[in-house]
Parts: C-alpha cells; structure tokens; sequence
C-alpha cells in the first residue's frame, strides 16, 4: 500500500497494487456511502482519492464554465459529474466531472480530471478501456486536451467532439485562473468572449 499526501492540495491518495476485482468491489462497498471519495481500478491497481480544496474548486468551476458555454450556445448536454463508469472485471473510473453532448450515451463524450501529481497516462489507460472518446487534464494551471484514436489517445490543441470545436481552450483557461480571485468577473470575461466570438461569426457568414 503507498500513501500521498500532497501538501499543497491536501489531496491524499491511497494506492494498492496486486489486487482483483473482487476485493476493489468489496473496497467499492465499504466507500458506498462516503460522499467526495473517488475510487478506481485498472490493471490490478486500486486507488483512493480523497479530493481536497484546490482540487473541488478547478473541478466545479470548470464544470460551470463548460455548462456555460453549452448553455450560452444552446448545446443540449448532459453533465454527469463523477458518474462511475466501469467494465466489469477490467475498469472502473470516476472523472471530476463528464459530459455526454446532444443524445444522451452509456458512455460520456469528455472527461475532465484534475491532477496535481502525474500519471495521466494511467489514467488515460483506464478511458481508453471504456472508450471514452476525449479526456481532459487540468493540471499546473494549463489543460492537456486527448482524443481518442484507433492506436490510442492523441493530444491536441482544441476539442474535436463538434459541440465544443469552437471553444476557445486558452479563454477558458485564462478565466479559469482568473477566477482564483474572483469567480464573478471570469464569468462575466468568459461570458463576453463568447458572446464576441459569435457576433463576428455572423458578421463573417453576412
């Protein structure tokens, strides 16, 4: 068993390795009614997460700002928060927050994950096993976008899922960072932004 502790976070992190399905489901139970614990397994690996305060405000305000841009742009979608997604006997995940877009799906368009330490490949092992189509990292203040592809995740530069192929990822992050000192003014920057971006679309399509 190791145990991390990230000081700066106060995020704690509990991983055991050689472990079966079985014992993670038993594992699984026992956290059943523990709110604000995240639990995974893949490859005979168990990790426990318990998420402190940086990590809840990036996860919910990101969120927001995507349920912004989705509703400013009339998107339909479906905010799935950390939904557990699992495959029997092989995965079971949850991300900080997921998304399908337009027809509700078994399995979520986006996942976001909030990472203060690294093993995002792992991690994108375990989406890769559920066919999760794009996966995004926030981490050290920047996102890292991947989309899914025949030989595995591919990084890149703005969302391919074609509800959010306009959103502006560097808009986003700034506001993102912004909002450490205030939540009001990088909704209202964000929020401004978009309403921009699509007032010179239309002059361009005129």
């Amino acid at each position: 068993m190791i145990a991390q502790l990230d000081r700066q976070t106060q995020d704690q992190c509990i991983i055991q390795s050689g472990r079966t399905w079985e014992q993670f489901k038993l594992i699984q139970a026992g956290f059943e009614d523990s709110r604000g614990v995240r639990l995974f397994y893949y490859n005979h690996t168990i990790e426990i997460l318990m998420p402190g305060r940086d990590h809840e405000f990036f996860s919910r305000f990101i969120g927001f700002l995507v349920g912004v841009y989705c509703m400013d742009k009339g998107v339909e979608f479906e905010p799935l928060g950390s939904m557990t997604q699992e495959q029997e006997g092989v995965v079971s995940t949850q991300a900080d927050e997921s998304y399908t877009f337009g027809n509700s799906k078994p399995t979520p368009d986006l996942a976001i994950e909030i990472t203060f330490t690294s093993g995002n490949a792992s991690k994108l092992n375990r989406y890769g096993a559920l066919g999760v189509p794009e996966v995004w990292f926030w981490e050290d203040g920047l996102f890292s976008l991947y989309h899914l592809r025949s030989s595995g995740y591919e990084q890149i530069d703005r969302s391919e899922i074609p509800e959010l192929a306009a959103l502006d990822i560097e808009l986003l992050t700034r506001c993102v960072l912004m909002a450490q000192t205030s939540r009001l003014a990088a909704i209202a920057e964000f929020r401004q932004a978009i309403s921009s971006s699509a007032d010179r679309s239309q002059q361009s399509d005129s």
